[in-house]
């Protein structure tokens, strides 16, 4: 029951929903893209990402001191038909920017 009270909670937040569907559009994508392209810091994100893997939406792979994040595959019934009402939302979706063509993702800063 606490995993079900982690994804319901998780749910009831507007940034973990732009989260969502943000991913579920680009696929997988690293810390310092969403940071980018959300007008986000780190510290928020990170909370916002955590709490949505905990809850069972998000996989993350780390290359080196990079991270990288994805829905899971495969979802149980509960998450598959929450992220399918996600995607029925009328969500303005910011576009995709890549920190790292535009140099501001480094490995010094700790964003990826």
């Amino acid at each position: 029951m606490e995993i079900f009270l982690k994804s319901v909670a998780a749910l009831n937040d507007e940034t973990r929903i732009l989260l969502l569907r943000f991913l579920d559009v680009h696929g997988e994508v690293c810390v310092c893209d969403l940071q980018n392209s959300l007008g986000m810091i780190q510290s928020r994100l990170s909370r916002h990402l955590k709490i949505l893997k905990e809850a069972g939406f998000l996989r993350v792979e780390r290359q080196g001191t990079w991270a990288y994040y994805k829905i899971r595959t495969p979802l149980d019934r509960f998450r598959q038909e929450a992220l399918q009402e996600i995607r029925h939302l009328d969500i303005q979706l910011p576009p995709r920017k890549k920190a790292s063509q535009t140099g501001e993702c480094s490995l010094e800063q700790g964003l990826c």
